[in-house]
């Protein structure tokens, strides 16, 4: 085993320890961005003109109306930068457009207040003339007059037109499915200040505190080394802090160094949903082929990706959605193309999962619809062709441990008591005419990793001080997953002291520079492997001190629960904070700079091949749903999941990581509906869902009745911290099997075997409505009128 992943006895990984930041969170004494403002003096108020066209050509903004407002300071605009307006890095998002609206709610300009309510105020009063132009608002409008943007992808493998000549059965169909809101319960927010230097200080509720700094350093004219950010902890991320934060922390920047006062940026909810991105909606149309025994033997598939107005993360997340098409599933001959829709909407950007969530729901909504059409039960279809070894992903790179996906699925299996349960549930169905059950198994194989190979790489700084203490700086970001606990177990192990003796500092990019987005689960492996580089670093320096204290050779000593001894001695040793004492006295250096890069990785993104992911996270779930015939309203009866964290690093993070994705999860496949105005009228392109009252979220009452979550045994993961897995994405995937279920319980109402085809979110409605089709003569799969035609 390597040095990376050897765990010594008495570890402080591998203990189920509380988050971090748990008391104060229950009690309201934890700190975000938006809580410095009343520590912070002479603080404007920034508050953003947004603009009720979809797309429009700018003619005229008139701010001077703002100006005569009681309390209004100043409006921002495109006229105020001094570097480059823009806050994308792909340089297509002009941070105060000038020529052109590109969605509905686009903010044109900023007023500074004296208070809230001033700049609220001052921005009604600004006049914004603009001339509506044509919007496209779905992805079928973008189609069709063939607006597209970014890169192309295709991924290959074997021949899919030989595979379709030899398959048994070819099938095709389309599938069109819904983003996702983040809802994050703590808002966008940016405070920004400027010191007697011109140096820019922005506190900010940022995933990515470099680029945020890169990108206020653009807006500004400044080098980077002139703009420090720091995150204090974030209220709630999911992807959507990786790169829509940057802007708002650019617009406080430029608000203080043009007067000289702190700037306030903080979205309430409503410009919250419409003004920032949302995750990717999706079209496929696709074809399939299997054998006559139900193995797949060919898939060819168009994914088209609704990227809003702007590229933002849309490549790499449509990369990423072609890379997991296969889920857990061995495919043998695959073509699949990719395209990014522009659209009169938010841009689109990352969220939990980036486009794998899309690419693997398509493969899962071909299975579920194509069983009953092949006979096969869709839990067998679906074991029938799991990954083994030997076998590789489309791209090319080598699945190692395949065997753990059908270790999750025996698992669910064995302890879900699965196949008594079903069994009960035939009984129940047979004598409910109105209420039907389902229960349905779903598989996860996750990648892991920045598909961009250069982001993956963290750095760590690690002090300690004479008394003993410890302060441990990295670049990780802490949005409430946990990060930051792990990172205190990954130092306390690697130095061997007790949890008490370390503290954790807020994330500022001058005291670890360069670092990548806490995002694509990456955050323990990165940051925790630069955190035990730095603090191993350090026990080498005082087991050389130790030695000579104890008079023995530094190979022979150890340092464990806060005590440097002799291996085999009995004397009490040399305390921890007295050996920080005494390497002070010898003039050892007490500071470590820890550094990580990811081994292994290679990916060609123009041809679609490599290795770009570490490893892969498995998983598998098992839900059962009740539904009601009347209504399509349903209950989610139970749920169990076995899932591979490798040796976790923290058990107790790693579970409560499981039960929340698996509910967002749940929540973006059966819930969570985003509405836009699709009409002619002059609301078009205007987000309908813009508040919790409109936008469905799960909340107790949709939660399992019966929610078992356990960690895969004997998984340890060579190369990584500790034997550590990744933890924040692959969970959500989990929920599939929750849409699965309510298929099969929509299908449960038909006479016989039928082919239910399901939107995604499943909300009531759609399954009452799926329902309603399988119970019609024509859903039989005898007739084949499934939304889907056989070959």
């Amino acid at each position: 085993m390597s040095a990376l992943s050897k765990r010594p006895e008495h570890a402080a990984v591998g203990v189920a320890t509380a988050h971090e930041s748990a008391a104060l969170h229950v009690t309201g004494a934890a700190l975000y961005t938006d809580d410095l403002v009343c520590r912070t003096k002479d603080v404007l108020h920034a508050y953003p003109v947004q603009t009720a066209h979809a797309r429009a050509r700018i003619v005229a903004v008139r701010t001077e109306p703002a100006l005569r407002v009681p309390g209004v300071v100043r409006v921002l605009s495109a006229a105020d930068v001094p570097g480059v307006n823009d806050a994308g890095v792909k340089h297509d998002e002009p941070l105060f457009p000038q020529d052109e609206i590109m969605f509905h709610g686009h903010a044109v300009c900023w007023v500074l207040g004296e208070t809230l309510e001033a700049a609220r105020l001052g921005a009604l009063a600004v006049e914004v003339d603009a001339r509506p132009l044509p919007a496209l608002v779905t992805i079928a409008e973008a189609v069709a007059a063939d607006s597209f943007q970014g890169a192309r992808p295709t991924l290959r493998r074997g021949d899919v037109e030989s595979g379709f000549a030899s398959s048994a059965h070819v099938f095709d169909g389309e599938f069109e499915f819904a983003g996702q809101e983040h809802f994050y319960l703590e808002t966008n927010a940016a405070l920004a200040q400027v010191d007697e230097y011109g140096q820019i200080f922005v506190q900010s509720s940022t995933q990515h505190p470099s680029e945020t700094q890169e990108i206020v350093a653009h807006v500004l004219g400044l080098k980077n080394h002139e703009v420090t950010v720091q995150c204090l902890r974030m209220g709630g991320g999911f992807g959507g802090k990786e790169m829509q934060p940057h802007g708002y922390a650019a617009v406080a920047a430029l608000g203080a160094t043009l007067t000289g006062r702190p700037v306030r940026v903080r979205l309430d909810r409503a410009q919250d949903m419409t003004m920032t991105g949302k995750r990717h909606g999706f079209h496929a149309a696709w074809r399939v082929g299997f054998d006559a025994h139900g193995r797949l033997q060919a898939l060819e598939a168009d994914l088209t990706a609704d990227g809003g107005w702007s590229l933002d993360l849309s490549e790499p997340v449509l990369a990423r959605a072609l890379c997991h098409i296969d889920n857990a599933y061995w495919i043998p001959n695959v073509h699949v193309r990719g395209r990014i829709a522009k659209t009169n909407k938010a841009s689109s950007t990352a969220f939990r999962g980036f486009g794998g969530p899309q690419g693997m729901l398509v493969i899962e909504d071909v299975l579920g619809r194509c069983a009953p059409l092949l006979g096969v039960d869709p839990a067998e279809l679906r074991r029938r062709n799991f990954y083994a070894e030997g076998h590789s992903t489309p791209y090319g790179q080598p699945v190692r441990h395949p065997e753990r996906i059908a270790r999750a699925w025996d698992q669910v299996l064995q302890s879900g008591q699965v196949a008594e349960r079903q069994r009960e549930i035939a009984v129940f169905n047979a004598s409910s005419q109105h209420v039907k059950r389902a229960l349905a198994v779903t598989p996860v194989k996750f990648g892991i990793s920045f598909n961009l190979t250069a982001f993956n790489q963290a750095g760590a700084l690690v002090l300690v001080y004479k008394d003993g203490s410890v302060l441990v700086n990295h670049g990780g970001t802490e949005m409430g997953q946990g990060l930051h606990t792990k990172m205190l177990q990954v130092a306390a192990t690697t130095l061997g002291v007790p949890l008490r003796w370390i503290r954790l500092a807020p994330t500022r990019t001058d005291k670890v520079p360069n670092t990548s987005a806490t995002a694509a689960s990456s955050g323990a492996d990165l940051n925790g492997a630069a955190v035990k580089d730095a603090c191993e670093q350090l026990r080498a320096r005082l087991l050389a001190v130790a030695a000579t204290q104890l008079g023995a050779n530094a190979a022979d000593v150890r340092i464990a629960d806060g005590f440097a001894r002799v291996l085999g001695s009995k004397d009490a040793g040399i305390s921890w904070p007295e050996l920080a004492r005494a390497a002070y006295l010898q003039r050892v250096q007490l500071s470590a700079s820890g550094f990580y890069r990811t081994e292994g990785l290679h990916w060609d993104a123009a041809a679609m091949q490599g290795s770009p992911f570490k490893y892969f996270a498995y998983g598998a779930a098992a839900a059962e749903v009740e539904v009601d015939g009347f209504t399509g309203a349903y209950r989610l009866l139970r749920v169990d999941i076995a899932h591979d964290v490798g040796d976790s690093l923290s058990p107790l993070i790693d579970l409560g990581q499981i039960e929340g994705g698996f509910v967002q999860g749940a929540g973006w496949l059966t819930l969570e509906d985003l509405r836009w105005d699709c009409g002619e009228g002059p609301t078009r392109g205007r987000l309908a869902t813009q508040a919790a009252s409109t936008y469905k979220l799960p909340s107790f009452s949709e939660m399992p009745e019966v929610f078992n979550v356990a960690l895969l045994e004997n998984a340890t993961e060579e190369g990584v911290v500790y034997g550590s897995k990744a933890v924040g994405e692959p969970p959500l995937m989990l929920a599939f099997s929750v849409r699965e279920a309510l298929r099969q319980a929509a299908a449960a109402f038909a006479d016989g075997p039928v082919s239910v085809c399901l939107p995604s979110p499943a909300t009531p409605e759609a399954v009452y409505w799926a329902l309603c089709d399988a119970r019609a003569p024509r859903a039989r799969t005898a007739d084949l009128d499934t939304g889907l035609s056989h070959v």
